[in-house]
């Protein structure tokens, strides 16, 4: 009996091999088995997140990571600046957004495109309108008459080379034919820094890279909106350079040194872009401010501990005594001496520095000046290190299409101590106009062998000097007086007003604020009209000249005029926050609040991130006394981060407004509380517990408004009110008569007095 005879007696049933009866398969291999589940482990999550990230992209969840985006402005398609770009690398309430930008999205035949690159100098801080992009444009305009440049200025406030480097990416394939790059300033405390707020601080350049790459997507921006959410963190206004101070990096910090290699391999990255699209690229060097410019703060490593230290003090004292003197060998002696127990103390070697040229050695000065700018720990400003890095990549890249421009250098040469200073910047790094100027001459005279040689043929008798130029921009001792007064706001906020002698560069600019004023007379109008008139024919659709134009007609109060020119200012950058909110403003002044509100409204419409808009909304409403409303729109302001101090006193004006005293109260005490100073504050609670009978609490916020506003008349007035109310009547006749000191003919002082003098007289 055959075996499968028996195994069929015995009830066992043939396998099934699933293939008719051939015969078995052999048994899969176990490599084979794990490259199956290798595949399963990595291509099924790979196309779930593939279609999770479509699906987000569908839904318009998320925001493009672009720079540019598509527009069609007066019926033609252009690029322009996309305002979520930053929040690729900074936090939502921190985000930095492009100054405006629009070109054409098809370059015109023969036209020259020029991309400039770089952070708040290069776009021309404090008002762009006049920044060395600007003077550029003006001076080849000048030179090759008849040909058409477009200079499109990318840079950005509080950027720095892993920023600039995914726009140059961008920008390799929009048809530029020359770049500029201007970089280096923001290295240490940009994105990705060493003294950074913004978020990790110097890591590996793969590890930059990679978190860049995943913030592209919408998966990983839902996920990092979701963190912050159930983190629940606080909104951080953005407070310029102050939000660093305390993040210093003492010199010899090993970040410093990743920074300087993370920048080399960025800035050589940014090249290879620039070549690879075609375009010629002129690679400057950075200018600073290094002679008249203190550093921000000391962080000595090595200082000598007990003894030491006291005669590394003593040194000091009694070279800043010789220096008071007017003894600047004996004040160099004890800065040099001190500088062996403390080599790297940055204020030190600033003194020392500023000894030697007062003593007319300007190369020891510049040495010194240097270790003292590469010794400060709040770096905010290009070092030695990445100065040299550009030098040494120009030269390394030169004949392949790139020309360092050592701009640097060609102000220092300009300077009369033959160090940059005060001559060409207005405070650290950010160029006043002679600076702009000189700075976009040097670019101009390394671009130009770059350009067509056929525009040689054509092209003008030398550059235009710096007085044609401001004539082209618009630029009138109006523009200049609100630039200077911007500058004299800057250096009373921190790290600037910490600065070693502050008082006196506050000083010299207020005296330029003085000066300048002096020349804004009637003729002076007159003829500043004529100058934007004119430029304006030159130039009609520069948005730039619009609104610099606007400014000076607000100024005069020709508010008919300057509301047109806001206006034709939306046209030409409609997708941009600031002329509506701008716009907005002008409306409010002139009384047309529905207007007002209307701009202000698409102002939140165009940048719903920002404050600014809610507050203007808050305040217009306010006016209109829909308290209700007002009240909604001051608190998404304060969400968003508003935390300017009039967000508080308004809010508490409306509280009272709507019967809500205590809340009302409770607002201005903690507005106090942070801000003891501000005299509006103690103004508002005074007469509101003047309104509620509590007089003595009156009285002690009166007496704190005329302390921080002696020329205050209705405190005064109201101060003596409370006394009165308080029996105090001789007290009270003395402010009445402080109050008639400032308006002798002031009818509630005087009804006042006689009043309380009658009483007086009865009793």
């Amino acid at each position: 009996m055959s075996r499968s005879h028996r195994s069929n007696r015995s009830g066992e049933s043939p396998p099934d091999t699933g293939n008719g009866g051939r015969g078995a398969v052999a048994p899969r291999s176990a490599g084979r088995e794990w490259a199956f589940r290798l595949v399963a482990m990595t291509l099924v999550p790979a196309l779930f997140l593939l279609l999770a990230e479509a699906g987000l992209r569908l839904a318009g969840c998320g925001h493009s990571t672009a720079f540019f985006q598509p527009a069609v402005i007066g019926g033609r398609a252009c690029l322009v600046d996309n305002d979520q770009f930053g929040l690729r690398f900074f936090p939502p309430a921190l985000a930095r957004i492009p100054a405006p930008v629009v070109l054409p999205a098809a370059k015109a035949p023969g036209a020259i495109r020029i991309f400039v690159f770089g952070e708040s100098a290069a776009l021309g801080d404090p008002r762009p309108h006049f920044g060395a992009s600007r003077y550029l444009g003006a001076l080849l305009r000048e030179r090759y008459p008849g040909q058409e440049f477009e200079v499109v200025n990318t840079a950005m406030t509080a950027i720095n080379s892993h920023v600039i480097l995914p726009q140059a990416r961008e920008c390799a394939g929009l048809q530029g034919d020359l770049w500029v790059i201007y970089m280096g300033n923001n290295e240490m405390v940009g994105p990705f820094g060493a003294a950074t707020v913004f978020g990790r601080k110097a890591p590996p350049l793969w590890l930059v890279r990679t978190t860049l790459a995943l913030q592209r997507t919408r998966i990983c921006q839902l996920l990092l909106d979701a963190g912050r959410m159930f983190e629940g963190r606080g909104q951080t206004a953005w407070r310029g350079l102050g939000l660093f101070m305390e993040n210093k990096v003492p010199p010899g910090d090993p970040r410093r040194a990743v920074v300087g290699r993370n920048f080399a391999r960025n800035l050589e990255d940014i090249l290879l872009a620039g070549l690879g699209g075609g375009a010629k690229v002129v690679l400057s060097t950075v200018a600073v401010n290094l002679k008249d410019c203190p550093p921000f703060a000391t962080e000595a490593t090595n200082l000598p501990a007990a003894d030491g230290l006291a005669r590394f003090d003593g040194f000091c004292r009694a070279a800043a005594e010789a220096g008071r003197a007017g003894d600047w060998a004996g004040a160099r002696r004890a800065y040099e001496q001190a500088a062996t127990l403390g080599p790297n103390a940055a204020e030190l070697l600033y003194r020392l520095g500023q000894s030697c040229l007062h003593l007319g050695d300007a190369a020891a000065a510049r040495g010194y000046l240097q270790r003292s700018l590469d010794a400060d720990a709040l770096p905010f400003r290009a070092d030695s290190g990445l100065n040299t890095t550009i030098r040494e990549t120009g030269a390394r890249w030169a004949g392949r299409g790139v020309v360092l421009c050592d701009a640097a250098a060609r102000l220092d040469a300009a300077s009369p101590a033959g160090i940059s200073g005060e001559e060409f910047f207005y405070e650290h790094v950010h160029l006043n106009f002679d600076g702009n100027y000189r700075l976009a001459r040097a670019w101009a005279e390394s671009l130009a062998p770059l350009l067509p040689p056929a525009l040689a043929t054509r092209a003008a008798a030398g550059w235009a000097p710096q007085e044609t130029c401001e004539r082209r921009l618009g630029l009138t001792d109006w523009n200049r007086l609100s630039v200077y007064e911007e500058v004299a706001r800057r250096l009373t906020t921190p790290p600037f007003n910490n600065q070693p002698d502050n008082a006196e560069r506050l000083g010299k600019v207020q005296a330029q604020i003085a000066a300048v004023r002096a020349r804004t007379d009637a003729g002076g109008a007159e003829a500043a009209r004529a100058v934007y008139v004119a430029a304006l024919r030159a130039a009609p659709e520069d948005f730039q000249l619009h609104e610099a134009f606007a400014e000076f007609l607000a100024d005069n109060h020709d508010f008919p005029a300057a509301i047109a020119e806001r206006r034709r200012v939306c046209d030409l950058i409609p997708h941009y926050y600031f002329p509506f909110f701008s716009l907005g403003s002008l409306l409010r002044d002139a009384g047309d609040l529905t207007g007002a509100l209307a701009s202000f409204q698409k102002a939140a419409d165009l940048a719903p991130r920002s404050g600014d808009n809610r507050f203007e909304i808050g305040t217009v409403l306010a006016r209109q006394m829909k308290w209700t409303e007002a009240l909604h729109e001051f608190g998404e302001a304060r969400r968003l981060g508003y935390d300017d101090p009039r967000l508080r006193l308004y809010v508490a004006e409306v509280l009272w407004k709507l019967n809500r005293g205590a809340e009302s109260q409770a607002e201005l005490r903690e507005l106090l509380r942070v801000r003891p100073g501000y005299w509006e504050a103690h103004y508002r609670l005074g007469d509101e517990l003047a309104g509620s009978g509590d007089s003595a609490g009156a009285a002690v916020e009166f007496e704190q408004v005329v302390r921080l506003n002696p020329k205050h008349l209705k405190a005064r007035v109201n101060l003596g009110v409370a006394l009165v109310n308080l029996g105090r009547p001789g007290e009270a006749l003395r402010w009445f008569d402080e109050a008639l000191k400032l308006d002798p003919a002031n009818a509630a002082a005087l009804d006042f007095k006689h009043k309380v003098e009658r009483q007086m007289h009865q009793r």
